[in-house]
């Protein structure tokens, strides 16, 4: 429940009888989602919903100050009302003011501009600074980073971490203006994208973090699209294992934990290890299951509006890459639909090469890329590291969403927006000509070489293969294959890579055949 405004009169009043007024506060009236509340930044230039809770039945007086009108809206049987409510153009700061007959909350420093959803796993939540146990690196050169993130009209929303067996109404979390104190903690990929946005468009840019490392897309999914489609049986009868063996695997994680604490008491266990117990086993309700972060920290999001949605997740499907080229794109179908704002921006980043990462999981956000509609994929080969699944470079990494948002979403024109990614091939003679989408003002070998491309022929063996550019186009060959069939490119777990568009972004690694 929020409360946004107690009178300075209050103050005045003898100690009982203000304890007795806050004892009554704290069954207000008038109850909010905490995603509404003071600081927020609304959709500009469209219809936004407003939603909430009365414990008294009648009417419940919804006035904006950017407009003349009183809305006025009637709860249902439970209590619950909602109203849609026509915001401006951007700018503020305004104020919200929410009554029935008995209570009244006044939200203000409210600011309309652009509102982005920012959601997926450890690489987005990975914060700016060091302020966590589990984040004790920070982004590159974060202290200097952090010391100039001032910016009054960027807005901080986080999503507290919870799980929940059935779709919720509200979470934990509050507004913040973006500060050097506030953008620690906060999510790097979520605030560099956010802050390119500020700068080229120059209006207030809300942004909602809700993410939560070591978490697969099933979580994020709602339980129906699952049950529905007999490919995703696989999902429940694994984490119905889990549940079997957790009783016994639990009492194992309680000697474990015990053995931690007496290490760490006799100095056994120090530094960072000392603040890292052993981790719980996977249980009901446990962050990992199916469905349980899209009822949790989802959910309670929606009908919030928003301009769309930046997604960094796909490490924890690995295992799986041909399922999660199915799941992917049905939980953005599935977001999608229940916004209902239509198919808004999704746009995504391709998770990064690394020593224990195959390129599948990679070719399977490649395919969503290019079967659903309004998504955009970023690429990070050339951001990742070898040993580090969390790449520090995450500058990169939320500039180039925001080239896609700023091009695709905001129409600005002249920002090439994408590296080139394979469209066709066609063969000729004894090697592979290759064509691509995404080229900007042309194709560029790093250091003047390409050397990830291979080749094979009807045996389906691929050699390493010589490789030139020509007219946009990669040519492809090798001594050894007379008759080529398929080319792939930087078809590794982890690589340097060598193809880029003259803009300077990486191709994505792809294979013209299937097998």
């Amino acid at each position: 429940m929020n409360r946004y405004k107690i009178s300075f009169a209050m103050k005045k009043l003898p100690l009982i009888a203000l304890l007795c007024l806050t004892s009554a506060l704290s069954y207000a009236r008038i109850e909010l989602p905490a995603i509404i509340s003071p600081n927020m930044i609304l959709q500009q230039n469209t219809t936004i919903k407003l939603w909430g809770k009365s414990t008294l039945s009648g009417d419940v007086l919804i006035q904006c100050n950017w407009e003349k009108d009183t809305h006025t809206v009637v709860c249902n049987n439970d209590g619950k009302w909602n109203v849609s409510i026509k915001t401006p153009a951007a700018g503020g700061p305004y104020k919200i003011t929410i009554s029935d007959k008995d209570d009244k909350i006044e939200i203000n420093q409210v600011m309309i501009g652009e509102v982005w959803f920012c959601s997926g796993q450890s690489n987005m939540e990975f914060p700016m600074g060091t302020s966590d146990i589990y984040w004790h690196t920070g982004v590159l050169n974060y202290e200097t980073e952090i010391k100039e993130a001032t910016y009054p009209d960027i807005r901080l929303f986080t999503v507290k971490k919870q799980t929940a067996e059935k779709p919720v109404d509200t979470c934990r979390g509050a507004w913040v203006t973006c500060t050097p104190e506030s953008v620690s903690s906060f999510s790097a990929v979520a605030y560099y994208f956010g802050r390119r946005l500020y700068q080229q468009l120059k209006v207030p840019i809300g942004l909602i973090n809700s993410s939560w490392g070591g978490t697969p897309a099933e979580s994020w999914t709602r339980r129906e699209i699952l049950e529905n489609d007999t490919a995703y049986k696989c999902i429940f009868d694994n984490y119905q294992h889990l549940l079997d063996a957790y009783p016994e695997a639990y009492n194992k994680y309680l000697v474990e934990l015990e053995k931690w604490k007496r290490d760490v008491e006799q100095g056994i266990i120090t530094g960072t290890d000392a603040k890292r117990p052993p981790r719980e086993p996977i249980g009901p309700l446990h962050h990992k299951t199916p469905s349980v972060l899209y009822n949790g920290m989802v959910a309670p999001i929606i009908p919030y509006t928003i301009k769309g949605v930046i997604w960094y997740q796909g490490e924890s499907n690995a295992n799986n890459p041909s399922l999660y080229a199915r799941l992917f794109p049905d939980m953005i179908k599935n977001w999608r639909d229940d916004w209902q704002q239509g198919n808004f921006p999704f746009y995504f980043v391709q998770i990064a090469a690394h020593s224990n990462q195959n390129p599948l999981i990679r070719e399977a956000q490649l395919k969503t890329m290019k079967s659903v509609p309004n998504t955009g994929m970023v690429v990070t080969l050339d951001v990742g590291d070898s040993l580090d699944i969390h790449p520090r470079d995450k500058k990169t990494v939320g500039e180039r969403l925001a080239l896609w948002a700023l091009s695709q979403t905001y129409n600005i024109p002249g920002i090439t927006y994408s590296g080139p990614v394979y469209k066709s091939m066609t063969i000729e003679d004894n090697s592979v000509r290759i064509y691509f989408d995404y080229v900007g003002s042309g194709l560029a070998a790093k250091n003047n070489k390409l050397s990830l491309f291979e080749i094979a022929g009807d045996d389906r063996v691929f050699v390493n293969a010589n490789a030139r550019i020509e007219n946009n186009t990669i040519v492809v060959s090798a001594d050894m294959v007379k008759h080529p069939v398929a080319v792939r490119y930087a078809w590794k777990n982890y690589m340097i890579p060598d193809l880029f568009n003259k803009e300077g972004l990486p191709a994505s690694s792809f294979r013209t055949n299937d097998n």
